[in-house]
C-alpha cells in the first residue's frame, strides 16, 4: 500500500488563511482532494494524510470535511494552539482526540517570526500533553538551522513522537558545509528512536524552488536513509506546494528513483508502511 503522508487542502472561501495569497497565483485558489485524485490514481497511491495548512480551526474543519467525503484520506494532522494556556489547549486537544480521523498535530512554527517559538513555556507544557497522549507532533521548519529547536524540544519532552516534515528543509543546491551542518543536526534528532522524518517538500534552497535536479536531491535522501533507516522515513508529496517546485510527477520520480536501490520491504516502508505505523492508520 502506498500512502502520501503529506497533502494539503484549503478552501479560501471559508477564510482563515494568511497563505497562499495573491503573490502566489499558482496556489491562490481553493484546493480540494478532487484536484489531486488523477495524479494519485496514475501512481497507484492508495491513501493520503491531510496536513494542516493554517493555524486555524477553520483549516482543521476543512480537512475533516474533505476526509469524510474521500475514502482515500486515512488521517488528518490537525491544529490546536500550542501557545494557548494549558487548560484552553487541553480542551481543544481533547476535542480533536475524540475525532477518529485525527492522527497527529502540527503548528506552523516556522512562520511565527520568533526564534525558538516552540520552546516557550506554554508550548513546552502543551507539547508534553501531546506526548503523554501518544499523538505524533509534526514539526515544520523553513531552513535546516531551525532544527536545533527540535533537538531541544525532544530533549525536554520524554516520550515525544516527532515527525520532521520535509527532512528539515535540507540545503539542496547549497554548499557542502551547509549539507554537513544539516546532517549533523538531523543526526541528533535521529538518535531519538521515537523520531521519524518525511521525504517530502525537497525543493531547492538556492534560487527558484524548482531549480533542483534529481542528482542534487538524491544525496540528501541517502543521508536520511542512513540516519533514520527506511522504517523511520515517510513519503510525502507536499501537494499543492510541490507545484511551485516543479510539480508532483517530477518530485515523485526523483524520490522513487532515489529509493530504487532499496529492497522491496524497505521501499514499502518509506512509501507507506512507516506512515501507517506512525499515524496508526
Amino acid at each position: 500500500m502506498i500512502i502520501d503522508s503529506h497533502v494539503h487542502v484549503w478552501d479560501l472561501a471559508r477564510g482563515g488563511y494568511d497563505w497562499p495569497d495573491a503573490s502566489v497565483p499558482a496556489l491562490h485558489r481553493t484546493m480540494t482532494l478532487d484536484d489531486l485524485t488523477p495524479t494519485l490514481d496514475a501512481r497507484g497511491i492508495d491513501g493520503v494524510v491531510l496536513v494542516q495548512a493554517a493555524d486555524t480551526a477553520v483549516d482543521t474543519q476543512n480537512m475533516l470535511d474533505q476526509a469524510r467525503t474521500h475514502a482515500r484520506v486515512r488521517g488528518v494532522v490537525a491544529w490546536a494552539d500550542l501557545a494557548a494556556e494549558p487548560e484552553a489547549f487541553a480542551a481543544q486537544f481533547d476535542e480533536l482526540r475524540a475525532e477518529p480521523l485525527v492522527v497527529g498535530l502540527r503548528n506552523l512554527m516556522h512562520v511565527k517570526g520568533v526564534p525558538g517559538w516552540i520552546l516557550g513555556d506554554l508550548q513546552r507544557a502543551n507539547v508534553a500533553t501531546v506526548a503523554s497522549a501518544g499523538l505524533p507532533l509534526d514539526v515544520v521548519t523553513s531552513a535546516h538551522d531551525e532544527l536545533a529547536d527540535v533537538v531541544a524540544l525532544i530533549a525536554s519532552t520524554p516520550g515525544l513522537r516527532v515527525v520532521v516534515d520535509h527532512l528539515g528543509k535540507p540545503p539542496i543546491g547549497g554548499t557542502a558545509q551547509a549539507r554537513r551542518e544539516w546532517r549533523a543536526v538531523l543526526a541528533e534528532i535521529a538518535a531519538d528512536p521515537l523520531s521519524t522524518a518525511k521525504v517530502s517538500g525537497l525543493s531547492s534552497a538556492v534560487g527558484p524552488l524548482d531549480a533542483w535536479t534529481p542528482e542534487q536531491v538524491a544525496p540528501f535522501i541517502e543521508d536520511a536513509l542512513e540516519l533514520f533507516g527506511a522504517d523511520r522515513l515517510l513519503y510525502g508529496g507536499d501537494w499543492p506546494v510541490v507545484l511551485l517546485a516543479g510539480g508532483y510527477a517530477r518530485a515523485w520520480d526523483a524520490v522513487t528513483e532515489a529509493l530504487a536501490s532499496l529492497d522491496d520491504a524497505e521501499r514499502a516502508a518509506v512509501l507507506g508502511g512507516t506512515a501507517a505505523r506512525v499515524y496508526g492508520l
